[in-house]
Order: C-alpha cells, then sequence, then structure tokens
C-alpha cells in the first residue's frame, strides 16, 4: 500500500509537471501529506462516495435524552440531505452513538457533518440546559466501496441494536433504517430504493429478500473493517477503490475553499448570521469571527485581508490586527485552539 501511494503520486506529478511545465514543491508537499505515514490523515472526498460514520457522546455519555432529541436529530438530516444533496442508505440513534451510512454529492463529508453536530450540539445543550461538547472528538469516517460492501454496511448497523443485547429481532428497534426498508414505517429522506434493487426490481419482493438478508447475519459479530478500513483506515475497497480515492483526494487538495465557503463555515461554529459580521459592533464575538476568516482565508488561499475587510466594511488595518491578536491567543487558549482546528478541518 505504501508503495501503490507513491506510485500516484509519481503520477500526479506527472501530470501536473505536463500542464505546468514542471511540478512545485507546493504541490509535490500538498499530495505527499497523504502518505500512509503520517499521524494525522487528511478526510477523503469521493464525490459520490458511500462513508460509514460513527459519532460518539463525549466520554461515553448519552446524546439522546429524550424521542424527541431523536425526532430533532432526523429533522436535521432531512435539512442536511436538501442543503447538502446527500443521502443515506441506513443508519441506526443508540443511546450514546450513531451510525450512518452516507452517500455524499459534490459538497464535502466534513461541511455536512460539521453543520449536523453543530446544530445537534446546540439543540441539546439548550434542552438540557448545558454548555460544552456533545460529541467526543472528530466523528470517525471510512469511506466504503458501495459496489462491495454497501449491503454488507446497512446490514451491519441495522443489526446494531441485536448485537447490543437490546432486541432479539431488528425489527422491534424503533431508532433505525431497519422498519422503513420492510415499509412498516415511512422516513421521506432515508434512500431505500438502491438496496431493494439489488434484491429485486419488485419492491415486495425486494422487502421479502432484505429481510431474509437481514436476518441471515444474526449473529455475527464485530465486523473490525467497518470501524478501521482495510489496510488504510480511511478506506474499505480493492485496490482500484483506493487509487481512485486517493487520485481524487489529491487532486482536491489544490483547490482552496471560496471565501464564501469559509464565512459559512465559521458563522455557523460562531452561530452568526454573515450580515452580523457587517455590524457596527465591537462587541468580542463577531470581532473574533471576523478575525478568524481573516486568519484562515491567508492561511488557506481563500482570499486576502483586503478582499475579507471589504466583505465586511473593515479596515484592512484594523483586521489585521485583529489577526495578530487570534494568534497571540492561541499560543495559551485551547478552545480557540480547538476551534480553528474544528473549522479548518471541515474545510480540507
Amino acid at each position: 500500500m505504501h508503495n501503490q501511494q507513491h506510485k500516484i503520486v509519481i503520477v500526479l506529478l506527472e501530470e501536473i509537471g505536463s500542464k505546468s511545465g514542471q511540478a512545485s514543491l507546493l504541490h509535490y508537499y500538498v499530495i505527499i501529506c497523504y502518505d500512509l505515514s503520517m499521524v494525522r490523515k487528511p478526510r477523503l472526498h469521493l464525490p459520490g462516495g458511500v462513508y460509514h460514520v460513527m459519532m460518539r457522546g463525549n466520554g461515553g455519555q448519552d446524546i439522546f435524552f429524550s424521542d424527541d432529541d431523536r425526532y430533532h436529530f432526523f429533522l436535521l438530516l432531512q435539512e442536511g440531505i436538501t442543503r447538502f444533496d446527500y443521502r443515506i442508505h441506513g443508519f441506526c440513534c443508540m443511546g450514546n452513538h450513531i451510525h450512518l451510512a452516507l452517500q455524499v454529492s459534490d459538497e464535502s463529508l466534513s461541511k455536512i457533518m460539521q453543520n449536523l453536530s453543530f446544530r445537534y450540539t446546540r439543540w441539546v445543550n439548550k434542552q438540557q440546559r448545558r454548555t460544552g461538547h456533545l460529541f467526543q472528538g472528530r466523528y470517525k469516517a471510512i469511506l466504503v466501496d458501495a459496489q462491495s460492501y454497501l449491503l454488507e454496511l446497512v446490514r451491519y448497523i441495522h443489526l446494531n441494536p441485536v448485537r447490543a443485547g437490546l432486541v432479539k429481532d431488528p425489527g422491534d428497534y424503533l431508532w433505525s433504517g431497519h422498519r422503513a426498508y420492510l415499509g412498516e414505517e415511512t422516513i421521506p429522506w432515508l434512500t431505500t430504493d438502491w438496496i431493494l434493487a439489488q434484491f429485486s426490481q419488485q419492491t415486495t419482493r425486494g422487502r421479502q429478500s432484505y429481510r431474509r438478508f437481514i436476518q441471515s447475519g444474526i449473529g455475527d459479530g464485530y465486523r473490525e473493517e467497518f470501524h478501521y478500513g482495510a489496510e488504510d483506515a480511511r478506506i474499505l475497497g480493492d485496490d482500484s477503490f483506493l487509487e481512485r480515492a486517493f487520485r481524487q483526494a489529491a487532486i482536491d487538495a489544490f483547490k482552496p475553499p471560496s471565501l464564501n465557503q469559509l464565512i459559512r463555515v465559521v458563522c455557523d461554529d460562531y452561530g452568526f448570521k454573515t450580515s452580523d459580521l457587517s455590524l457596527g459592533t465591537r462587541q468580542r464575538g463577531p470581532a473574533e469571527a471576523r478575525a478568524v476568516i481573516g486568519l484562515l482565508a491567508v492561511e488557506l488561499g481563500a482570499g486576502s485581508l483586503t478582499e475579507v475587510g471589504r466583505r465586511f466594511g473593515r479596515d484592512v488595518v484594523t483586521l489585521s490586527e485583529g489577526v495578530k491578536r487570534i494568534r497571540s491567543k492561541l499560543a495559551v487558549e485551547k478552545l480557540l485552539v480547538a476551534r480553528i482546528e474544528s473549522i479548518r478541518n471541515s474545510l480540507i
């Protein structure tokens, strides 16, 4: 696998070199960051890719405290599907963690999950009259070769309550997609047609075959590959699938986020509207958000401080001073470091 990735690096360098005359050291650095020896590997975005997404409560704590919480989470999924154009092929909401079989379109999984986790955390904190993190660090996601593994992944997710000893029949668990596949309830945002079509083009027969397929998996235990991938902990698929994923990831690495994308992500994180940052106020929140945008715009190539200042009607000198203050705070404020790291990860 190590040699395979270096082969991909060499091919990409040759392609870049044929277009630009030579591959710059910056391009080489960006691509080589996808090497398996890196301690913290970047997210892989494959348009149309299917991911096994896992979200766990901070310190193992519960993330659902009532049925209203679960229904609100479903609402956020439905709104997210409309906004980001993704699909959910399977899901299971347990007490302290969530499994999703999620298929992206052009928007990256990072943006989808940042929006979902932020909005759900805000809901729970308001309901519970609390503050702080709800989820444990970054979500975990495995990019899955759908043609080879999606059927088994959906079965694995829908049998999670059985493996946990909560029910003997997955149909008795109310908070997964299994019952919708059987036609026993309607979940409008759940995509069931792809899975059912693998069994039969006729819906009734497809559901019957799906039920038998699920039942045949009862008794199966923990599947490590669905949690940690194969040779690369981010991917589950054969060599050709891995090569396609790494190639797309390296190409995407050359595309900096737009200034609009950066502003949207920062505003979502701080809970502001974009228009809030243009108001003539000296309040700390909007000023800090503007400075964070300025810092990351320059760092990620999304724009200059002049462009950021023009966007919010701020003098570039004032904005530059704000960025300097943010850099100074990063040396002592761990929460600010974590916040900016989270924003950065959702953009790259």
